[in-house]
């Protein structure tokens, strides 16, 4: 069978996680769901056809769009040290609401380089409040709980913290490369 004759897709996201929890328990509900992903994206220096997502959610009661930022900030700052900038723009995303994308300063410091296109920022997640209709889909009232969720993509935060400016080098099996880690 020719793999475009199968009936089978190679996920997307590691979004099914998050519902899969909501569906076999009750909150608080605080989650990290890792996994593999696969696009059909075309490969250049922000951009590969797999990549490796971290997905988070928490749902309880309320939980606000500032618990989500405050998580975020701190993530960055922890991670990527305390000069770290995350910026929130609106976006759609189809299980949030309101939705956002976030993007960390990028490793040329701002200065404009080819993996944040002359910007300063890179993308590295999207993320927003879990929709109302989410929750009575999986049984929750949305009158009593609240949530948020984002994921991230892994290869995009080693970038930034290791100061590498092609996502294809992560997985060139370069020893020249490899070796400087």
């Amino acid at each position: 069978m020719c793999i475009r004759d199968s009936p089978y897709l190679l996920r997307t996201h590691t979004s099914p996680v998050q519902v899969r929890t909501m569906l076999s328990q009750k909150p608080p509900i605080r989650i990290i769901a890792p996994g593999r992903c696969y696009r059909k994206d075309t490969p250049d220096a922000t951009h590969y056809f797999s990549f490796w997502q971290c997905e988070g959610l928490y749902v309880d009661k309320h939980v606000t769009m500032a618990d989500l930022k405050g998580v975020l900030t701190a993530f960055a700052k922890k991670l990527m040290g305390p000069e770290t900038e995350i910026r929130f723009r609106p976006h759609f995303f189809p299980f949030t609401e309101p939705s956002v994308e976030y993007d960390f300063t990028c490793i040329c410091g701002g200065g404009g380089c080819k993996i944040c296109k002359g910007t300063g920022w890179i993308e590295i997640s999207g993320a927003g409040m879990v929709d109302p209709e989410v929750f009575r889909a999986v049984g929750y009232d949305p009158e009593e709980v609240s949530g948020y969720a984002f994921g991230m993509g892994v290869e995009r935060v080693a970038m930034i913290r290791y100061n590498i400016d092609d996502i294809r080098l992560l997985y060139s099996n370069d020893l020249r490369f490899i070796e400087q880690f």
